[in-house]
């Protein structure tokens, strides 16, 4: 098995397939083509030792595509339902309810590397097919986009509609040199955040995992959030480099989040191609909605809602647990309270002061560890250990 990312084996095939991308492109020709066979070839590699992920893959493709197909027909010939958009954004998402629920089945209905991020790429063509941005999909060029390997597993989360541009676009070699060289660099970071800071992180975490004095769980926090974010955004480098190097300019997923000063600017620099994501087609519509129905008193009332219920449903995304679903409802109040306080007069006469900036820092710094910790699992461990006590 070859796992993405990961091992020495991966980044053999991966540089020896990206030779004729390289050549290809700087001969000025486009390499759609190359890219979905090579893409193909890698997940296969991936999936290889488990064939029920490959089989699951190709029904969850196959049924995807009927369904976006089908829904654009619709639309071409009927005109916009928001009765039948809601059931086909049930039915795109019902693969991945099935592999989420998988546990308390004990069956793993479609739970194939990649679901997740595969089916956010599926909602957003068929929200913009519904909004009329997007009028029909080219088959060949919805399979790239949808199993673009760099991105394949873990994101970052492309669109469409800019994916398909740089997909198309043959750069001039001068453009090309230039995406070669940032590609290079961020795969180097990359290298530099997850194999070697996030492993240091991570040995220190193993030697306090198993202590829960309250000095220890500060810092199992501290480590864990700074585990996460050089793991992460270290695969994400590395996605985006590669992909800078087969012409696809991938979203850059982390902009130094830990010098955030609220909870707001935290998700504008955090995983930043899921909470914009989630921003555009979850809390956006969900104020719509509220607004144009008024469900609710005032735009401060429906945003505290959309802000919990946006992170809740982020949340679930990552597993129908407690700690997840914990995590998701602590950051949809956090951003909620913001919300609020930065509408108050204090704030507006403080907010660009330099010590209140540092305040603000600080307190931010440690509510986004507690929500790491929360997220870890080590939190309602540690309040399980301390019940047991009494």
């Amino acid at each position: 098995m070859v796992a993405f990312y990961d091992g020495l084996m991966f980044f053999i095939i991966l540089f020896i397939g990206m030779i004729p991308a390289i050549v290809l492109q700087i001969q000025g020709n486009r390499i759609s083509n190359y890219i979905l066979v090579f893409t193909i070839f890698i997940i296969y590699l991936a999936l290889r030792s488990e064939p029920i992920q490959m089989v699951y893959l190709f029904v969850y493709l196959l049924f995807e595509w009927h369904l976006l197909a089908g829904f654009q027909w619709y639309i071409q010939k009927y005109g916009r339902n928001p009765h039948i958009f809601h059931h086909f954004i049930l039915f795109a998402i019902l693969p991945l309810l099935l592999a989420k629920c998988s546990p308390f089945w004990g069956h793993n209905w479609f739970a194939f590397i990649g679901i997740s991020y595969i089916t956010f790429r599926v909602l957003q063509i068929l929200i913009e097919s519904y909004d009329g941005i997007i009028k029909k999909s080219n088959f060949l060029e919805t399979m790239n986009f949808l199993l673009f390997f760099p991105t394949f597993s873990s994101g970052p989360i492309d669109r469409s509609r800019r994916f398909e541009l740089d997909l198309n676009k043959i750069k001039s070699r001068e453009t090309y040199f230039d995406m070669i060289q940032r590609g290079l660099r961020k795969l180097l970071h990359g290298a530099l955040y997850k194999f070697v800071l996030s492993s240091i992180a991570f040995s220190y975490l193993e030697q306090i995992s198993g202590r829960y004095d309250p000095q220890y769980i500060i810092a199992y926090a501290y480590l864990y959030g700074i585990y996460m974010f050089f793991d992460f955004a270290g695969y994400s480098l590395m996605a985006i480099g590669t992909g800078y190097i087969l012409g696809i300019c991938v979203p850059d997923n982390f902009n130094k989040p830990f010098i955030s000063v609220d909870i707001k600017d935290f998700w504008d620099r955090w995983h930043i191609s899921l909470s914009h994501w989630f921003r555009d087609f979850v809390f956006s519509r969900f104020m719509l909605w509220a607004i144009k129905g008024k469900k609710f008193k005032n735009r401060m009332n429906a945003a505290s809602v959309g802000f919990i219920v946006n992170m809740m449903i982020m949340g679930a995304w990552h597993g129908l647990t407690i700690d997840y679903l914990c995590y998701g409802l602590y950051h949809g109040i956090l951003l909620a309270l913001t919300e609020r306080y930065q509408k108050t007069k204090w704030y507006k006469e403080h907010k660009k002061n330099k010590i209140y900036k540092i305040i603000s820092w600080f307190i931010t710094l440690n509510l986004v560890m507690f929500g790491f910790l929360i997220f870890s699992g080590k939190f309602f461990e540690t309040v399980y250990i301390i019940l047991t006590l009494f």
